[in-house]
């Protein structure tokens, strides 16, 4: 009988599964998103739901301050990740990683909290097309990518491979869609291209620039960047991280480092004018060089109609 409750005990703790909830938070400073990062710029803020939490969200704003400081104001629930063999060791118990987005204001991390202020694209340097395709990986991406689609045993897989890396990194003269983050990010996983394939047991020949992170954080970084890149097109989430007041090129930065792509200039600000989503403030901007820039804030009005379709902050292509 000993032996017997002994065997169900350790078949019990091989079957548990921990729930683990992680927080991706934005901000915006000086025109480039930054991302509220621990362990070294390894992980996202993070911690397992626990008895004593009275819901998801508190236990992950508890987990959240007790890391970084920084106290959460709104958030909203991203996606629910529940694969096996993703987090880099196949003896660990099944863990769910619940992942949330939260939109800030970068601010100094206070002494004796282990957070850091990371920029994302140092995670994602595929992504930001503002100048153009990053030259240190147009041709070693691309290339790393047709090796991995003719590796495949049949010709019809090989096509069919080809085809899905042209479609999602705007390939073979393919339209590029910024929103594809996470879908990228899995492409390159299945390739063997990034360090958390090869963690995990994918064989690789070489992988591509692109700091990794523990577990599934950076494909958690993914989904809220793909998140909120589609937001800013059909609401005017964008000015959850900008300062009370700002220029309107400030907002237009803003919008290009989040999209990681550029706007058209006038395009853009006739679209501002044209939904009436700011208002002048009668000030001008101190630090501005050349003809000095009006000062603007987000009209207070908006506030009351964020949920009326129509208000929204589409994205201008050049």
């Amino acid at each position: 009988m000993a032996g017997a409750s002994k065997k169900n005990r350790a078949t019990g703790s091989a079957n548990a599964i921990t729930a683990d909830l992680v927080a991706v938070l934005v901000a915006v400073t000086d025109g480039e998103p930054k991302i509220m990062t621990i362990a070294n710029d390894g992980a996202l803020p993070s911690g397992p739901f626990e008895f004593a939490h009275r819901s998801l969200q508190t236990g992950l704003r508890s987990w959240v301050e007790a890391q970084t400081g920084h106290p959460l104001g709104y958030v909203e629930q991203l996606y629910t990740f529940a694969d096996r063999g993703r987090a880099g060791d196949a003896t660990s118990p099944h863990s769910i990683s619940i992942s949330y987005l939260g939109l800030t204001r970068e601010d100094k991390v206070g002494q004796g909290f282990e957070a850091h202020w990371s920029g994302w694209y140092e995670y994602f340097p595929w992504e930001d097309r503002r100048a153009g395709v990053p030259a240190s990986l147009a041709k070693t991406l691309a290339s790393r990518l047709r090796a991995w689609a003719k590796s495949a045993e049949t010709t019809s897989l090989q096509r069919e491979r080809w085809q899905r890396a042209a479609i999602t990194f705007g390939l073979d003269d393919r339209e590029w869609n910024e929103e594809l983050v996470l879908q990228r990010y899995e492409l390159l996983y299945e390739a063997g291209l990034i360090p958390e394939a090869v963690r995990d047991g994918i064989s690789a020949a070489a992988v591509i620039p692109g700091r990794p992170m523990t577990g599934d954080h950076r494909r958690i970084l993914a989904t809220g960047i793909a998140r909120l890149r589609a937001k800013i097109k059909y609401r005017p989430v964008v000015f959850e991280l900008m300062p009370a007041e700002f220029t309107l090129l400030q907002l237009q930065r803003s919008v290009e480092a989040l999209a990681g792509r550029l706007v058209h200039k006038q395009n853009f600000r006739r679209l501002i004018e044209q939904q009436q989503l700011v208002e002048e403030t009668g000030a001008i901007a101190a630090d501005t060089v050349g003809r000095p820039a009006k000062l603007f804030r987000f009209r207070h009005g908006v506030l009351a109609e964020r949920a009326i379709a129509g208000t929204k902050l589409p994205l201008s292509r050049t």
